[in-house]
C-alpha cells in the first residue's frame, strides 16, 4: 500500500534520524473530532445564538410540514453555519497563542474568518426566509407555492 508507513520507513536513507509515525486508528481520530466540536462548542459563546436559531428554524420546520427538499437545505444550512463557526473558533485560538508582534501582523485573518460566519449565516437566514416565507404565504392562501 503506497501509503504504508513501513514502506515509506523503508525509503528512508540510513542517515535520517526522523521516526516515522504509525497511522493513527479511525477511533482515535474520530474522538479527536469529537474532542474538537466540544471544545469549539464550550469555548465560545456564539455557538449558544446559532444553537438557538438552528432550533427555531427545526421547530419551524416541524410547525410547517416542510417537505424532503426542504429539510435538506435547513440542516445543510445549519451545519454551513455549524462549520464556520467551527472553523473561526479554531483561527481565534491560534490566534490567541502567537506572540504580540505576530497578532499585529495577521490581525485581518480574524476578520475574514469572521466574515465567513457572517456570510454562511446570511445565506442561511435567506435560505429559511425564502422555505418559511412560501410555507407561511401557502398557509395563509396568499401564494399558490
Amino acid at each position: 500500500m503506497p501509503g504504508d508507513w513501513w514502506e515509506a520507513k523503508s525509503k528512508t536513507s540510513e542517515g535520517d534520524s526522523r521516526r516515522l509515525k504509525k497511522p493513527r486508528k479511525w477511533a482515535d481520530k474520530f474522538r479527536e473530532a469529537f474532542r474538537g466540536m466540544k471544545l469549539g462548542v464550550r469555548g465560545h459563546s456564539s455557538f449558544f445564538v446559532h444553537f438557538f436559531f438552528a432550533a427555531l428554524a427545526i421547530a419551524a420546520a416541524l410547525a410547517l410540514g416542510c417537505d424532503r427538499t426542504e429539510w435538506c437545505l435547513l440542516i445543510g444550512c445549519i451545519g454551513m453555519v455549524m462549520t464556520a463557526e467551527l472553523f473561526n473558533s479554531a483561527i481565534e485560538t491560534l490566534f490567541h497563542g502567537l506572540d504580540d508582534e505576530t497578532k499585529n501582523r495577521i490581525h485581518g485573518c480574524l476578520d475574514i474568518a469572521a466574515g465567513a460566519v457572517l456570510a454562511t449565516g446570511l445565506t442561511a437566514a435567506i435560505v429559511g426566509t425564502l422555505i418559511f416565507g412560501n410555507r407561511l404565504l401557502t398557509i395563509l392562501h396568499v401564494w399558490e407555492g
